[in-house]
């Protein structure tokens, strides 16, 4: 995944925040994919359909387009849950 712009602080390391941003990005993924599944994206249309094939293969359909929304900037829910984790108290 593509890392967006990464503010490191002091306290943390630039591969430590490339992590975060990675699992953020990860997180929003999977958000971006349930929200186009709510959607309809991916669903089989009664006329003319796939079949069960196409059902199997509709998640991954929403998946890459969840990967690709997010990779180009997405909703900004990943760098709000990167933004949360820089701040949160390190062990």
């Amino acid at each position: 995944m593509e890392i967006q712009t990464l503010q490191t602080t002091p306290s943390i390391s630039e591969e430590r925040a490339a992590q975060l941003m990675e699992v953020a990005q990860s997180l929003e993924t999977q958000f971006l994919s349930e929200m186009l599944k709510s959607a309809g994206v991916g669903q089989t249309p009664d006329a003319f359909g796939g079949g069960a094939g196409e059902d199997q293969f509709a998640s991954f359909l929403r998946e890459e387009q969840a990967k690709q929304m997010t990779q180009v900037g997405g909703i900004g829910l990943a760098q709000s849950l990167f933004d949360a984790m820089i701040e949160a108290p390190h062990e």
